[in-house]
């Protein structure tokens, strides 16, 4: 189904892009530079990772982030997508690579939400 572009959508499709790394909602909310309420926010972000767009990330503290992740291929998010927090700074990002786990006989992963937990390259420098 064909979904209408209203300014919503592209502010916060721009804003995630620019960004470059996951967003909060809350954080997407004090950035944006249109009107816009917190439900809408909440709907158009679900509507991106519907989509394809965006994806979901949980945080260990069951906090929901969205990201536009130019490294990883359009359909791939779920497929041994980890994430990295930072500590320090609480930035969230996509791990660059692949993170191979092997899963005990008779077990089938249909999708993965990992957020490992750490101090990032930019902040232990």
């Amino acid at each position: 189904m064909k979904r209408r572009n209203t300014p919503s959508k592209k502010a916060v499709l721009d804003l995630l892009v620019t960004a470059g790394k996951a967003m909060s909602r809350d954080a997407i909310e004090q950035k944006i530079d249109v009107d816009i309420d917190r439900a809408t926010i909440y709907r158009v972000l679900n509507r991106f990772c519907e989509d394809g767009l965006a994806h979901k990330i949980v945080a260990e503290d069951g906090k929901q982030y969205f990201a536009v992740c130019m490294k990883c291929d359009e359909h791939s998010f779920t497929d041994n997508h980890f994430h990295f927090r930072c500590t320090n700074c609480q930035t969230i990002e996509c791990l660059p690579e692949a993170v191979h786990f092997p899963v005990p006989n008779g077990y089938n992963v249909e999708s993965v939400n990992c957020v490992l937990t750490g101090i990032c390259r930019d902040c232990s420098i």
